[in-house]
């Protein structure tokens, strides 16, 4: 059964030393499992008994178009107006807890695996009924609908998704994709991305998209524009547009991500 890596917070002891292996540069950002404590958490109007680390946001020099939450819903929590943009549109992973959501008045018990995509403008809630917390990913992004149709809602499972192969690896490296490649309507993808013991991206990926890498599993080697850094599961990593990214794959299991990257859409020419 897949494991899907989530913070569970707390405080270092005060014996532990303070060198770690974040980095924050102008081309990459790493930020370890273990800066996921509970003073770096935030809190949400409208959503109760909820607490998130924000891993990335909109800023000069860091993400440009999207945010990416790590939500810890505690029983009874939950909200019922839990998106104040109605340009925005989500998607949620959950990776631990039965979160219910209620899509377009229509109930769904979530569990871990779970993918959901919902369109810019539709109302939603989600309520933690359990005894046990929620634990999921919250990415938002505006939607460049770019004279198109919005995009219809999506409740999906990781364990129903077959992996589509990359060619001539033999399944050593394969991507999980909730959204068809081909659906226009989407200006944004998060799929999981899987490589097995041994596996590489054998060449330094260098594109327009811009990347946000959440482990959910295993350990690599990953290249991040010239630097080789060490990912295990928990770790989150942000690539700008067009840093070189190269991965190899250290096992003995697994090394899973959740892939954010921006598609389907021309190079904006202005800035607002």
């Amino acid at each position: 059964m897949t494991q899907y890596y989530t913070p569970k917070g707390g405080l270092p002891p005060q014996t532990q030393l303070m060198t770690g292996r974040a980095v924050f540069t102008d081309a990459y950002a790493f930020l370890p499992k273990g800066v996921f404590s509970d003073i770096v958490t935030s809190f949400l109007p409208n959503w109760d008994k909820t607490r998130l680390w924000v891993i990335a946001r909109p800023m000069t020099g860091f993400s440009e178009t999207f945010s990416q939450y790590v939500m810890e819903v505690a029983p009874g929590g939950g909200s019922d107006l839990p998106e104040p943009e109605a340009a925005a549109q989500a998607v949620l992973f959950i990776t631990g807890g039965t979160p219910v959501l209620t899509l377009d008045g229509v109930d769904h018990t979530l569990r871990a695996g779970h993918y959901v995509y919902i369109p810019a403008g539709m109302a939603w809630c989600l309520h933690n009924r359990a005894e046990e917390p929620a634990r999921f990913h919250w990415f938002r992004k505006l939607w460049d609908g770019a004279g198109m149709e919005r995009p219809d809602p999506l409740i999906l499972h990781d364990d129903d998704v077959a992996p589509s192969p990359m060619p001539d690896t033999d399944g050593a490296w394969a991507t999980t994709r909730f959204v068809d490649p081909a659906d226009l309507r989407h200006d944004m993808h998060i799929t999981i991305v899987t490589l097995q013991p041994g596996a590489v991206i054998p060449f330094e990926e260098t594109h327009v998209m811009e990347h946000g890498l959440y482990v959910l599993e295993g350990k690599a080697v990953y290249k991040l524009n010239q630097d080789w850094v060490e990912v295990e599961g928990g770790d989150f990593m942000w690539l700008r547009a067009f840093c070189p990214q190269a991965c190899y794959a250290a096992g003995p299991g697994p090394f899973r991500y959740l892939l954010y990257k921006d598609v389907n859409r021309h190079a904006a020419l202005r800035r607002f």
